[in-house]
């Protein structure tokens, strides 16, 4: 363990709460730090609840959360290792001027900034993610990537870049948060807490959100999306490209150039990477040996198997297993 960096990484939250925010999001990370000081029998984590104006804050949900704090309360980002920017939906409507001006402050100050779900919007309007990764709700990701050209908008469920701890939404700010336990009081106390919320697979920073096919090309290509389809549901015997144009109705040269169009890749890699999210899927959540998880997943050996596993994911199908 490098003890450098578990001594940077935050052990004091404060949750700006942006409105309309995703209460599961915000949620599913304080109830981590909670379990964590309980599993480990110690205060070793604090938080509380930001808001502008220190009244509460209404979720998407319609449930109000109280604050414990405002942001313009005296000394309060002296006493917080991290702020994280709680958004939701229609987050560009909540990029209040005051708190944008008070993330930068925090910033100036030293602290530490994250978001869960879609407050990276947050952070990258009040320009403090410029020159860093980031993670977001996959609904704001083509927003981002378009207005923020200095920010690096990835599709992970969350990325720790030095100073920032950006999570996209639902429950991986738990997987973030269960990071931070990891790294600081151990892997056994975090595999607890998982068993304790019926979590049953720890992500990491290498696990990618899945984004809605529909949601990437609209309605520009029915046929895309059907292609797509038949792949998911031909992974233990893969169909050839020709066997995928021909049953949507295209020639192998105009389904190459759909998903070179729309999804920045070839058929067969797209393939490829299906086959291993279903691989390590199994990897984790199976008692399956290797070789039949090679097999299940469209592999004809299992050494080509771990060695494209290995390409993709850092590391081969076992020793990932064993690092769980």
């Amino acid at each position: 363990m490098n003890y450098a960096e578990v001594q940077t990484l935050p052990t004091s939250f404060g949750f700006l709460l942006l409105e309309n925010f995703t209460l599961i999001s915000v949620s599913s990370a304080i109830e981590t730090l909670r379990m964590a000081n309980r599993v480990a029998g110690s205060e070793f984590y604090s938080w509380r609840m930001i808001s502008e104006s220190g009244g509460p804050v209404s979720a998407s949900d319609g449930l109000s959360i109280s604050a414990d704090s405002s942001i313009g309360d005296d000394g309060l980002s002296s006493d917080l290792d991290a702020v994280i920017a709680c958004g939701g939906e229609r987050v560009e409507r909540h990029c209040e001027k005051t708190a944008m001006h008070w993330l930068r402050a925090c910033n100036a100050r030293g602290v530490a900034l994250g978001s869960t779900c879609t407050g990276s919007y947050a952070l990258a309007k009040a320009g403090v993610l410029d020159g860093y990764r980031c993670s977001v709700h996959w609904e704001e990701y083509a927003a981002m990537t378009e207005q923020f050209p200095k920010v690096t908008v990835n599709r992970s469920i969350f990325t720790i870049d030095r100073d920032r701890f950006t999570s996209s939404g639902g429950t991986a700010p738990m997987d973030m948060m269960l990071y931070f336990v990891r790294r600081q009081l151990g892997a056994g106390i975090s595999a607890e807490i998982a068993d304790q919320f019926v979590h049953d697979r720890i992500r990491d920073t290498r696990d990618r959100q899945h984004v809605p096919l529909r949601h990437q090309v609209g309605g520009h290509s029915a046929k895309l999306v059907a292609a797509v389809e038949l792949m998911e549901s031909n992974i233990r015997e893969p169909l050839s490209q020709v066997e995928l144009a021909s049953y949507v109705g295209l020639s192998r040269r105009q389904l190459q150039r759909l998903f070179q169009k729309y999804l920045l890749t070839s058929p067969s890699r797209y393939y490829l990477y299906l086959r291993l999210a279903r691989a390590r899927e199994l990897l984790f959540q199976t008692s399956l040996s290797i070789v039949e998880i090679s097999a299940q997943s469209g592999f004809v050996s299992s050494s080509h198997f771990s060695t494209t596993y290995r390409e993709l994911y850092g590391k081969t199908p076992s020793v990932d297993r064993a690092d769980r």
